[in-house]
C-alpha cells in the first residue's frame, strides 16, 4: 500500500459562534487514488477540501499532506504541490492553445514576456498529448468547446507537476492523486476509483467507489429514499418515494 498523500484525523472545524462545519473526519486519500467528495448542499465538502490543500487550518485534530505536518511545515510550500483547477479562471479568448498552457510554468493568466524556454516546450508538448490536445495547439481558445477548454485547464495545470489535483470535472490518465467535489454522482467520471459520502459535516463513508456508492449508504447521506445503478461505468441516482431512511 502507497504512503498517504493526505491524512485527516479527527479534524473539527467550527465558527466563533461555535458553529460545527466538519465534525471528527478521519479521511486518507493515498497516490495514485482518484477521489469524489459527494453529498448535498452544506455537507461540508468545500470547507473539507481547503483543509486537505493546505488552504485552511482546522480549529481542532492533525493534518499531514505530502508527509508534512500543518503547524509543524510552511502552508505556502504545501500549496505550490497542489493544483486547484478552477473552471472559472479567466482564459483570453484570442491565446491559443499552447499559450495557455505554457502560463502554467509561470503562474500567470499572459504568456511571459521574455518566453518560454525549451525544456518548458517541451514539457507543454508532452502534457498536451497526454490531455488529447496534441490536434488543437493552434487554436484559439475562444473556439474551444467547454470540455476542451476543462483539458487546456488541467494541461496548464500540471505544468506545476504537482503532487495532488483538485477538479470539478474528469480527468483521464493522471498519475496523480485526484480529487473532484459534485452534488451529483451522475457527475462521476469513471476513472473515479473512491468516494466520500458528507452529511451535516461528517463523512458517511469513504472506500472504494462500488463499496460506497450503495442504496442504503447514499440514501444516508442524502437524507432520501436513493436507488443506485451503474450501466458501463456511468453511475445514476433516483429517488424512491417510499424509501424509509
Amino acid at each position: 500500500m502507497t504512503e498517504p498523500v493526505i491524512r485527516l484525523s479527527n479534524i473539527q472545524v467550527w465558527l466563533e459562534d461555535r458553529q460545527v462545519i466538519l465534525d471528527r473526519i478521519d479521511w486518507t486519500v493515498r497516490a495514485g487514488e482518484h477521489w469524489a467528495l459527494l453529498g448535498p448542499n452544506g455537507a461540508g465538502k468545500t470547507t473539507l477540501l481547503n483543509v486537505a490543500t493546505a488552504r485552511r487550518y482546522p480549529s481542532r485534530g492533525t493534518v499531514e499532506v505530502l508527509g508534512r505536518t500543518f503547524g509543524k511545515s510552511s502552508m505556502l510550500e504545501l500549496r505550490n504541490e497542489i493544483a486547484i483547477v478552477d473552471p472559472h479562471q479567466r482564459m483570453y479568448e484570442w491565446f491559443t492553445v499552447r499559450e495557455i498552457v505554457l502560463t502554467g510554468a509561470s503562474g500567470s493568466i499572459q504568456p511571459a514576456p521574455e518566453g518560454y524556454t525549451e525544456a518548458e516546450e517541451m514539457k507543454a508538448d508532452r502534457i498536451a498529448v497526454s490531455m488529447g490536445l496534441s490536434e488543437m495547439l493552434e487554436r484559439e481558445i475562444g473556439s474551444c468547446s467547454q470540455g476542451e477548454r476543462q483539458r487546456v485547464r488541467i494541461a496548464r495545470a500540471l505544468m506545476q507537476s504537482p503532487r495532488i489535483v483538485v477538479l470539478d470535472e474528469p480527468a483521464l490518465g493522471l498519475d496523480v492523486a485526484m480529487i473532484m467535489i459534485s452534488h451529483h454522482l451522475e457527475e462521476l467520471p469513471p476513472t473515479i476509483s473512491h468516494v466520500a459520502l458528507m452529511r451535516h459535516g461528517r463523512i458517511v463513508a469513504a472506500g472504494p467507489v462500488g463499496e460506497v456508492l450503495v442504496d442504503a449508504v447514499v440514501s444516508e447521506a442524502y437524507g432520501i429514499g436513493v436507488r443506485v445503478s451503474n450501466h458501463d461505468g456511468r453511475w445514476q441516482a433516483r429517488g424512491e418515494a417510499s424509501w424509509e431512511v
